[in-house]
């Protein structure tokens, strides 16, 4: 019994200083992040423009420009991989994510109705502008949670198993693609030019509204995972022992992905699709700190708002003065690490 509770205390002290050490990272990130651009601004003069809330001067790019970014990295990566966590859990597969499960191809399917039906994008000969955000991103979140709605309704009408949900997601998810593909044809060379813009994920689009929104979507529903922490951890044991000891399984699947669908849905909607976060947030912070919840729902959103920081940075100084839509940084970087990830684990 010993040697099993030092392992415990082990295993406990390394995930306490994992976390640690990932809030300690991500703060240098931020403040990395707020002197990295086309205009380089010196760490000192960054540091105190934020501490004197200073916004003349060079404060402008900082306060205005950079930081809605840099909490736009924080909510969204957190976001997403929060909701992969989720649903990998209630769903028993390592692959859930709102990527995987066609809630990104309903939302850019939305958008792209929106633009093509309701006129919401405009272009000059070297812009794309969607001039009604409003309409794309409510068009975008509706479609988005009519896929969600469907998902559930197979699981409640049909009593499918968690693992053919994956399959259902995926099915409803290329229909929403075959609607993208017919929206494209359908579109003048600008409608076009402004679906293809949108779906570029791109935490440029962030301002105050759509960041409180999130936030206020967001920080609800993570304290509410994290009280259901131990339901989340007796449903990885198995159906049967989960119900066993207590747990109502169907409520808390159906709870835990109507929630994290909301989740993704809103960051979704406001920012385009930004692929492979919720997949590798969930897997790196688990391969870490292993499958206690406790720890998991802490970990995974700082792994998933780490890694949507430093691909943003990137994305923001790898071609300066040209700024990359993150989108496209993470759906070039994401593949191979997660291919990494399933290879190191397959040879652990």
């Amino acid at each position: 019994m010993a040697p099993l509770q030092d392992l415990y205390r082990r295993e406990r002290r390394g995930g306490t200083l994992f976390l640690a050490a990932s809030a300690l990272g991500l703060l240098f990130l931020i403040l990395l992040s707020a002197t990295a651009g086309t205009i380089a601004i010196p760490f000192g003069e960054v540091l105190g423009y934020l501490l004197r809330l200073d916004a003349s001067g060079s404060g402008r790019i900082v306060w205005n420009v950079r930081l809605p970014r840099i909490i736009a990295a924080l909510l969204v990566g957190g976001g997403l991989s929060l909701s992969g966590t989720v649903m990998q859990s209630v769903l028993r597969n390592p692959l859930a994510s709102p990527y995987t499960l066609g809630l990104s191809s309903a939302a850019a399917f939305g958008a792209s109705f929106a633009i093509v039906f309701f006129g919401a994008g405009t272009g000059t000969t070297s812009t794309i502008i969607i001039n009604d955000s409003l309409a794309v991103t409510l068009s975008a979140f509706l479609f988005c949670a009519l896929s969600t709605l469907a998902i559930l309704l197979l699981t409640v009408l049909t009593r499918i198993s968690p693992e053919t949900m994956v399959l259902a997601g995926i099915a409803i998810g290329s229909l929403f693609s075959a609607g993208l593909t017919l929206m494209q044809y359908l579109a003048d060379s600008v409608q076009l030019a402004s679906i293809v813009s949108w779906t570029f994920g791109d935490l440029g689009r962030a301002n105050w509204p759509f960041l409180g929104i999130t936030a206020l979507v967001l920080i609800p529903l993570f304290l509410l995972f994290l009280f259901f922490r131990w339901d989340f951890n007796v449903l990885d044991t198995g159906e049967e022992t989960a119900r066993g000891l207590g747990v109502r399984t169907g409520a808390l699947r159906i709870a835990g992905m109507a929630g994290a669908s909301l989740l993704s849905a809103v960051i979704v909607s406001f920012f385009g699709t930004i692929a492979f976060i919720g997949l590798l947030g969930p897997h790196i912070a688990r391969r870490i700190l292993g499958g206690d919840h406790r720890r998991l729902l802490i970990g995974s959103p700082l792994a998933g708002a780490i890694i949507l920081l430093g691909a943003d940075t990137a994305a923001r100084t790898v071609l300066t003065p040209m700024v990359l839509p993150v989108g496209i940084l993470t759906s070039l970087c994401g593949g191979p690490l997660f291919i990494y990830l399933l290879v190191a684990g397959k040879r652990k």
